[in-house]
């Protein structure tokens, strides 16, 4: 009976002991806590109709054990209509207990617009924390004095004549607007620059025209250039009196070529009459041109004949 009691006491030790023991365990795995801890928004680019934000999220790891890769989630909603503009997520990964990530996340939005900013932390598939940002007023953000919202794609070049030694070049120049606007009607300069001697040959200013949401135009213009030379067509895009976009691409009339299997580039010559250029004045001359001498008022020839015959018959008359 004393055996049998000690057995019963020894097993309610066990047990109580690895009760004891897994709520230590428990204890010790508790489950995580990661938080969203903080949240920074700017903006790194600002153009006519759109503007690119950067979303910094600070997430903290204050407590417990992580069993599982965090996640965040960046959704956008339109405020007036409550639908979702976009989704985004990035991968956290652990975090030690105590310590703090940053995770960046760079979203487009246009300026006209109220927008909510939610922001979900996973830990696997389960729901750890939820932030929100109210966003608007994008429509009062300056736009940067380089962002004009169209892109300068590609050119194509066409000769079109061929005078003597110069050469008519058709130069199409392709255009993008990437924005959610019509664009502005902005001034565009187009040169013609000498590949080797950097001599320019001819220019012509013209616009870029106004050119709708995300659409693409071609602007033509004519370049009168000295045949057998290569050439750098510059397209230059003016917003007021501040160059902001620039693209170029080159035309080569005259390409060098490898005369030996040594790679031996053959030279040229450049003839710099070949790239004077003479300007029409703007202005009328400020002389006025001579005008022509009037004659001497008198007779004239025919008139001299008739009266010399008049003059034949009054003296046959007094002779008679």
């Amino acid at each position: 009976m004393v055996n049998n009691g000690r057995i019963y006491c020894t097993a309610i030790f066990l047990l109580a002991l690895a009760i004891f023991a897994s709520g230590c365990i428990k204890n010790f795995e508790e489950e995580s806590n990661v938080i969203i801890a903080d949240t920074e928004l700017s903006a790194d680019k600002v153009t006519s109709s759109f503007v690119d934000i950067n979303i910094t999220t600070f997430i903290l790891h204050t407590s417990g054990v992580q069993k599982n890769d965090t996640s965040l989630e960046l959704k956008v909603f339109d405020r007036s209509t409550g639908l979702l503009k976009l989704r985004n997520t990035v991968d956290v990964g652990f975090i030690k207990e105590g310590e703090t990530s940053s995770i960046s996340q760079s979203i487009r939005l246009p300026k006209e617009g109220q927008y909510r900013i939610e922001s979900v932390l996973y830990e696997g598939n389960k729901t750890k924390h939820t932030a929100e940002i109210q966003l608007s007023g994008l429509e009062g953000l300056k736009t940067d004095v380089q962002e004009i919202g169209i892109g300068i794609d590609s050119m194509d070049f066409l000769v079109r004549k061929v005078v003597g030694n110069n050469v008519v070049i058709e130069n199409d120049i392709y255009l993008t607007n990437a924005g959610y606007n019509v664009s502005q009607d902005y001034k565009m300069l187009v040169k013609a620059r000498e590949m080797d001697a950097r001599l320019l040959v001819d220019k012509v200013w013209t616009t870029t025209g106004t050119i709708g949401p995300e659409e693409t135009v071609v602007r033509s213009v004519n370049l009168t250039v000295p045949d057998n030379y290569n050439y750098v067509v510059e397209v230059i895009i003016w917003k007021d009196n501040t160059i902001v976009k620039r693209g170029e691409d080159y035309v080569q009339l005259n390409p060098e070529k490898v005369i030996d299997k040594d790679k031996t580039v053959e030279s040229k010559d450049i003839t710099t009459s070949d790239f004077v250029v003479e300007e029409t004045p703007t202005e009328a001359p400020s002389y006025e041109e001579p005008y022509p001498e009037e004659a001497t008022p008198g007779f004239g020839s025919g008139l001299a004949i008739i009266s010399l015959i008049a003059a034949l018959i009054i003296f046959r008359r007094g002779s008679v």
